[in-house]
């Protein structure tokens, strides 16, 4: 499909000068309308890249929706890595989920820039008071690709756990999103 799409038009670009420039296909449909311009990608082009990584990210969100989000873990990281993994720029989602950890709302709260988002626990509390959420998972990309947790990381955690936990919203994971991998703090021990 990319192949096609990028040899239909003259003096467009082509599938391997992309792929020569992004690492992957994730990087070239999530990348900035200018960057793929450059390429001499039309507005169509770029809307079609769009198109499909929207159509993706539905059909991995379709899987998440209507199971309890913990004993859905696999198809709830496959969204997660098709909804951020290659972001150029931070962003914070939080999951909202019900007492049985069903899923009420999935809002990214927060961008930030390329290796940085700031999160405030009394806006995620608040969201969640909102919502009448009971739990939590936040989650957030790392644009280098490794998901490694930074001290930052860790140190907003606990500050979140403690947020939630003083009224009593249980804060089930930190998940950080790489390039094809992802870090859970609960599977390391960090929360």
């Amino acid at each position: 499909m990319l192949t096609g799409l990028l040899t239909s038009s003259p003096g467009s670009a082509s599938a391997s000068a992309l792929l020569r420039t992004f690492p992957s296909i994730g990087h070239v449909i999530t990348a900035e309308a200018s960057q793929l311009r450059t390429f001499g990608l039309t507005g169509r082009d770029i809307a079609l890249f769009r198109l499909v990584r929207e159509i993706a990210c539905r059909m991995a969100k379709a899987e998440v929706r209507n199971r309890p989000a913990l004993s859905n873990w696999q198809a709830l990281l496959t969204y997660l890595q098709t909804a951020m993994a290659y972001e150029q720029i931070e962003q914070f989602r939080i999951l909202f989920l019900d007492r049985k950890n069903n899923l009420i709302a999935d809002e990214v709260q927060q961008r930030g820039t390329v290796n940085h988002t700031p999160v405030y626990p009394r806006e995620v509390v608040k969201r969640a008071l909102i919502l009448n959420a009971s739990a939590l998972i936040v989650i957030h990309n790392h644009p280098s690709g490794d998901p490694k947790p930074s001290r930052e990381d860790i140190q907003t955690t606990r500050d979140l756990k403690a947020a939630a936990s003083a009224l009593e919203i249980e804060l089930h994971d930190h998940v950080v999103i790489g390039h094809g991998t992802h870090a859970s703090f609960r599977s390391l021990g960090l929360l």
